[in-house]
């Protein structure tokens, strides 16, 4: 088993914690990257106790305030885990976001996820540095025979591959990102869909290669049908063709067998759930309405007062903005701090921006961008017209229309500077400016 520091703590990972310690998932995750024929995504649905299930979707900001709000109302919630409502890295700013103001708000809570693996070994860097411990990976096959009738369609950068070509490319990053995990001294968890007929006789061979793998506990979870999928007409797998699959496993994995199929956004012990109870402190954190009297207005970076179009680092004033009866009004305009003086700028900028839940931007570096989120400002990187951002922000709407996104799958640091340019307009800062911003 595992010696990652604190693995007994979480009661995924081991079932002694169970009744000792609780976990809370972040639905900050809206996007997949994988067509699963069993996956049928709808959130609202409360008396669903199954993943891809949420009532509200967070952002990162918004998580952190939630998570506060969680520990108060639970303090033997020792883990924070992000298991969708779609794939996390599939949303790799939004999670990467989230995980980096955990880690700086509340450094006591191991932090985990639960992804397909498809763009994991991409972000394994990121999220080691965010402080991840933990990680479920969904291997549902080791043979891509069997997995193209699992899965519809796997998606890598703009590339959508289906049938066997999309079965063979997921696995084969599945299993360099399990490697890569291990070797870095990650606790991984495996879970694998049991639906009969399909890959119920295929699981001790997924066992048997995740073992080779290092990979520290199995958990077969029986496929609940979901109408709308493919395979809504596959009857769930009953306890005896779960306890000969799991026992089969077994020979290879320790088993987790105190699943509870939990939620994007499952909270509590996994005995003494609190999901329901806090539905309403979800939902209110989710439309911001937890902290709109101490921070009711939005920062713009602008050019000309129409686009969010301005890089933070490149600005000189912002644009501050307010909910009226009628829409929205600019108030005032704000300097920005002049640029040098590392870190100690964004703080200034933070102070500066107290009042804002949100500040609008063309782009952002990771200091100023980590420093914003811990003094509880969301800083939302986007394209188009200030007045969408706003009615997104002040009414909880999705701004993934808006946002500039990174390629996955693949894509690393050396295109990094061209995607920059096509998504802003904006020339990357030099090397001595860019580590000062």
């Amino acid at each position: 088993m595992s010696t990652s520091r604190y693995s007994g703590d979480h009661p995924c990972f081991n079932a002694g914690a169970k009744g000792r310690f609780g976990r809370v998932h972040l639905p900050v995750a809206i996007s997949c990257n994988i067509r699963c024929n069993y996956c049928n995504r709808r959130y609202d649905c409360a008396n669903e106790s199954r993943p891809g299930v949420t009532s509200a979707v967070l952002s990162p900001a918004q998580a952190g305030v939630y998570v506060k709000k969680v520990l108060e109302k639970e303090p033997r919630i020792k883990v924070a885990g992000i298991a969708g409502p779609g794939d996390p890295l599939a949303n790799p700013v939004e999670t990467l976001q989230t995980l980096r103001l955990l880690k700086a708000r509340f450094p006591d809570l191991l932090l985990c996820l639960s992804t397909n693996g498809l763009a994991l070994a991409d972000h394994l860097e990121e999220l080691l540095d965010a402080g991840v411990s933990h990680v479920t990976v969904t291997v549902n096959a080791v043979n891509p025979d069997v997995g193209q009738r699992i899965y519809g369609w796997v998606r890598c950068g703009k590339v959508v591959y289906r049938g066997r070509a999309g079965a063979e490319i997921l696995l084969e990053r599945q299993l360099e990102a399990i490697r890569l995990l291990k070797s870095n001294g990650v606790t991984v968890k495996v879970n694998t869909i049991v639906v009969p007929s399909v890959n119920d006789e295929h699981v001790g061979e997924v066992a048997r290669t995740m073992a080779a793998l290092g990979v520290d506990v199995l958990n077969c979870m029986p496929m609940a049908p979901n109408a709308g999928t493919p395979f809504e007409g596959i009857p769930e797998p009953g306890a005896q063709l779960m306890e000969k699959v799991r026992s089969e496993a077994e020979a290879h994995l320790p088993q987790m067998r105190h699943c509870t199929r939990c939620r994007a956004d499952a909270v509590g012990l996994l005995d003494e759930d609190l999901t329901r109870a806090m539905r309403g402190c979800l939902g209110d954190c989710a439309t911001g309405s937890s902290r709109n009297a101490e921070k009711p207005y939005v920062a713009v970076a602008t050019l000309e007062g129409v686009l969010v179009n301005l890089h933070l680092g490149e600005t000189a004033t912002l644009q501050i903005w307010s909910e009226t009866g009628d829409g929205f009004r600019k108030i005032e305009e704000r300097d920005a701090p002049e640029p040098g003086g590392g870190i100690l700028r964004w703080k200034q900028l933070a102070e500066t921006l107290r009042d804002c839940r949100a500040v609008l931007v063309g782009g952002i570096g990771e200091n100023p961008r980590n420093v914003l989120l811990d003094h509880g400002i969301e800083p939302i990187v986007m394209n188009g017209f200030i007045r969408l951002g706003l009615d997104a922000v002040y009414h909880g709407r999705n701004l993934a229309q808006f946002r500039a996104r990174r390629n996955g799958c693949g894509e690393k640091g050396r295109m990094r500077g061209r995607r920059f340019r096509m998504l802003t307009g904006v020339r990357p800062l030099s090397r001595e400016r860019h580590e000062a911003e």
